[in-house]
């Protein structure tokens, strides 16, 4: 019975792949941040209802999300999520327009055999992945309580079945002072660049006694607005990552601590503003993996990889949130090249031909794997 309906699935999937393609280039031409993809979301829940998914848009009070649901009150509901924001400067250069075609793909493909199968099929786009939480959001307002089982695949440079993201916490960082003329009246100033400057020796000089596992990294996105004028304000954005979330939150102290001494010395006041919740680690679905591993392979992919290479693609991601209450898969799917995830080449490989071939084999394998999960368990 699973290989006629995987037959019938790809067959579905490669009646649409023109359209999936063209929804994945749309995206990569028109990169939108976090909370403002408006055209991205609409996009993708446009394709998913021209193919039968009943549309809920805005999803839970959030305009750039959305809930996409074929066959519903079956007996096994699965969760395709889909990411679609940019990077600021880099567009699209973590690959989020492939994983909105790839789980729409993956849907669309699962929905032809969905009534016989016995399977809800739910598609949530998730805004906002790049730093702000967009999934912690959604679970906050009550979304994936629902689901059985939740996958999404990530592009990477090379393909690696098992994720395993660092748990992550984004702040933004501010120090307000005193502006003063840098020749005339230096000693009326209460230099607020300084502040910024001491933390960070401060962080660099604790990365020595810190697990090598362990990540603190940030951009000062405000220095100052003259030569001559003694900075009032400074501003950052850092984030601090950890194995796991009792790990971080355990270094998240020693950090703060860094901050705060560039308070102390200057006598600048800090403030720090959390961007959306932590991310956690992963608790990755193996059975699931493993299935969507053996499905992959049989497309051609390939698991056997440099170590090195398949360790690079350690980062993080709000889906670890939803892999705590939802079984849950975050395969990565290599799209070749040398170029890895961030990078302005890495932007360049999520479109043409190789990229096209990595959607396909995507979109079939999570569906593929979404049906295996769903009739061995319901």
């Amino acid at each position: 019975m699973n290989e006629e309906l995987k037959r019938r699935i790809g067959e579905r999937r490669a009646a649409v792949d023109g359209e999936l393609i063209a929804l994945s280039n749309a995206l990569h031409a028109d990169p939108e941040l976090g909370w403002q993809e408006h055209r991205s979301s609409a996009a993708v829940a446009d394709l998913l209802a021209a193919h039968g998914f009943a549309i809920e848009q805005p999803y839970l009070g959030l305009e750039t999300a959305f809930r996409a649901v074929c066959n519903p009150g079956a007996g096994f509901t699965v969760g395709f999520l889909a990411e679609y924001d940019a990077l600021p400067g880099l567009g699209h250069a973590c690959g989020h327009n492939l994983i909105s075609a790839m789980s729409a793909g993956g849907a669309i493909g699962l929905s032809e055999v969905a009534r016989e199968a016995g399977i809800t099929v739910e598609v949530i786009g998730t805004p906002a992945e790049e730093g702000y939480g967009g999934k912690i959001e959604l679970l906050e307002r009550g979304a994936f309580t629902e689901l059985d089982f939740a996958l999404m695949a990530h592009p990477a440079p090379v393909d690696v079945a098992e994720a395993e993201p660092f748990a992550v916490a984004h702040w933004h960082i501010q120090y307000d002072g005193r502006a003063a003329h840098a020749a005339a009246y230096p000693e009326r100033g209460v230099n607020a660049n300084d502040a910024f400057i001491i933390a960070q020796t401060a962080i660099a000089l604790l990365r020595q006694q810190l697990p090598k596992s362990v990540r603190v990294h940030g951009v000062q996105t405000r220095g100052g607005e003259a030569p001559n004028a003694i900075p009032e304000r400074t501003e950052g954005r850092w984030y601090v990552r950890a194995e796991t979330t009792e790990q971080l939150l355990e270094l998240e102290q020693r950090v703060l601590k860094c901050f705060e001494a560039g308070a102390l010395a200057t006598g600048a006041k800090l403030t720090v503003t959390p961007e959306g919740g932590r991310y956690s680690e992963m608790r990755t679905d193996l059975e699931a993996q493993e299935l969507y591993r053996a499905n992959a392979i049989r497309l051609g992919r390939d698991f056997d990889v440099d170590p090195v290479a398949a360790t690079m693609n350690r980062a993080s991601t709000d889906m670890g949130n939803v892999s705590l209450i939802v079984n849950a898969i975050h395969p990565y799917i290599g799209v070749g090249g040398d170029a890895s995830n961030h990078q302005p080449a890495f932007a360049d490989a999520c479109v043409g031909a190789v990229a096209e071939q990595t959607l396909r084999d995507g979109a079939t394998a999570l569906a593929w794997t979404a049906l295996d999960v769903a009739l061995g368990r319901s």
